[in-house]
């Protein structure tokens, strides 16, 4: 009796030893994973017990169990974290542990570009797959009830960056993201402004701005350009835009704007109009908000494009007729 009770424990002995051993190589082997990394998702409501099955069915792991036990030991097993992760072969089951607790999920991101519309930005948060889209048939007065900006015009209230975030977030989150972000560089910008402006508030600026971003790409005229609208402003001349004129006609305009354009009474026609349109007419970056509540000083109140992206400024009408003829008339 007492031989078979020794015999069992050398047994038992070996073979907890032997467990132990694939234990610890276990904890020291990378993940298996065919190519550089892979997506996995772990689902809201899973546990560390489901995940481990899951990546040993896919053959990333060798052993469930391994995993669970060490997520037991460390007192992670009820810590991990719903999300996206990037599983790389650099990766062993402490560290893929430590990942899945860490929270740090694949980050996915979208563009908001300078100069685009609540169409094109609607559009574009519409298109992103990893969103979770809640604002389908809503229209822009809906959205921005949903925003908490009930009577609040869409145009002009997004800023303009590249914005990340993990995939599930809502297209309605995305967009409050990027409207307090214009909140804040709105107020930042007018916080700064310069005395004696023509403009009546932050929104007026946001106005301006929103011209002076479709006027010109060259971030070194934007200045320059607010100053000729600032002046006619101040003079209470007509600021005779082309831009704010296309926005007023919508999804009419086909690429060509034409003198019977210039004569449509809309309240965006600032040909028509004395003063800066009702709303902004998209959404301005921050050099164009700068440059709105700092013009550049100077005489000139006319400016015409090259064709190359530049313009010439001008004083006097005149000289502005004679660069129309050069530039725009070839002549």
């Amino acid at each position: 009796m007492n031989k078979l009770l020794g015999l069992l424990v050398i047994v038992g002995s070996l073979l907890l030893g032997w467990a132990w051993m694939e234990y610890a190589d276990f904890r020291r082997m990378p993940l298996t994973i065919a190519q550089g990394s892979v997506i996995y998702e772990v689902p809201r409501g899973a546990t560390l017990a489901s995940v481990a099955e899951d990546l040993q069915a896919a053959g990333i792991i060798k052993k469930a169990q391994y995993l669970r036990w060490y997520g037991q030991y460390t007192g992670q097993a009820n810590r991990i974290r719903a999300g996206e992760y990037r599983l790389t072969r650099d990766l062993v089951p402490d560290t893929l542990l430590a990942l899945l607790v860490s929270g740090q999920s694949v980050n996915y991101s979208l563009t908001l570009l300078e100069g685009w519309n609540i169409r094109q930005v609607r559009a574009a948060v519409a298109a992103h797959a990893a969103l979770q889209h809640t604002l389908g048939g809503l229209d822009d007065q809906e959205l921005m009830d949903r925003l908490g900006l009930p009577g609040a015009h869409p145009e002009g209230q997004f800023f303009p960056d590249t914005y990340h975030f993990a995939r599930g977030m809502t297209d309605l989150e995305f967009l409050r993201r990027a409207q307090r972000k214009m909140d804040d560089e709105l107020a930042a910008a007018w916080a700064g402004r310069s005395e004696d402006l023509p403009l009546a508030n932050a929104y007026e600026a946001l106005i301006l701005a929103s011209i002076i971003e479709k006027e010109t790409g060259q971030a070194d005229e934007r200045a320059a350009i607010a100053g000729v609208f600032t002046r006619r402003l101040r003079k209470r001349m007509k600021l005779q835009t082309d831009p704010t004129v296309i926005y007023g006609m919508g999804e009419r305009f086909d690429g060509n704007l034409r003198r019977a354009d210039l004569r449509e009474d809309t309240p965006y026609n600032t040909y028509f109009h004395a003063g800066l349109p009702p709303t902004p007419i998209c959404m301005p970056g921050r050099d164009a908000l700068r440059a709105a509540v700092n013009p550049a000083p100077g005489k000139t109140l006319y400016f015409v494009s090259t064709g190359d992206g530049s313009h010439v400024f001008s004083e006097t009408l005149v000289e502005h007729n004679a660069a129309v003829r050069k530039y725009q008339l070839k002549r």
